[in-house]
């Protein structure tokens, strides 16, 4: 769609690219910084050629996979850095679910991985903020499979909503309503059975497994995700 900055004439790099940001336009960031470390990768293993032969140690080689598998595992660790949902706003869950097979997995070469930890910051952030409804359905899915292995959670878990939905049905009978004393002590005991419940029939497990993989699921899907082009607003050809 563009080239690295078609206005490098009169604007700098980094006025451009807050431009590209302003203006939505974060995919064409996210090619650039990804041909920018594809580059730099390029010209770093090049080897160095003499007037006969070509020398390269083996200490050489060994060094600098050692500097790319450290590199690659520092931007691993970056995810756990910076909050992946400071983007995410509850308009990101009233939208369209984004496709499953196009949008969502699309194809292996959608996937990449990030160059560096602006790049992980970027790409997380924004397909946090895409893929939001997704992610909430995979959580569902995945909490749906924890309570069925574990049968005694999700008993829990019935018993919990029984239990409410009684208080409930006897409250507007009896007309606790008119007591807020009482009802707000019957209240606390319901509540207090409740956490007993669920202590009890280990939902707090079921509801912990559930976060740890859909989170892990999500970091690395946002992470390795390229992001793709988006509808712009009109403003965004102010340029021309």
């Amino acid at each position: 769609m563009f080239s690295s900055n078609p206005l490098s004439l009169s604007v700098p790099d980094p006025t451009f690219e807050s431009w590209l940001r302003d203006s939505g336009y974060l995919d064409v960031i996210d090619d650039h910084q990804t041909a920018a470390a594809a580059s730099t990768t390029a010209t770093a293993t090049t080897p160095t050629i003499s007037d006969s032969t070509i020398t390269i140690p083996v200490s050489s080689f060994f060094l600098r996979y050692l500097v790319s598998f450290l590199s690659h595992l520092w931007t691993l660790l970056s995810l756990l850095t910076f909050n992946p949902f400071a983007k995410l706003t509850t308009n990101d869950f009233s939208g369209e679910t984004p496709s499953w097979t196009k949008g969502f997995f699309a194809d292996f070469g959608s996937y990449s991985f990030p160059a560096s930890v602006s790049q992980v910051r970027l790409r997380v952030q924004e397909n946090v903020k895409r893929y939001a409804r997704n992610y909430a359905s995979l959580f569902i899915l995945f909490f749906a499979c924890s309570l069925y292995q574990l049968p005694l959670a999700l008993v829990g878990l019935i018993s919990s909503l029984a239990l409410w939905d009684s208080f409930r049905f006897f409250s507007d009978k009896w007309g606790l309503d008119r007591f807020p004393v009482t009802q707000l002590i019957l209240v606390r005991i319901v509540q207090c059975a409740t956490a007993i419940i669920l202590l009890w029939l280990n939902v707090q497990m079921a509801l912990c497994c559930t976060i740890g993989v859909s989170y892990i699921v999500m970091i690395l899907h946002a992470a390795f995700r390229k992001l793709t082009p988006t509808k712009q607003p009109s403003r965004a050809r102010s340029w021309k």
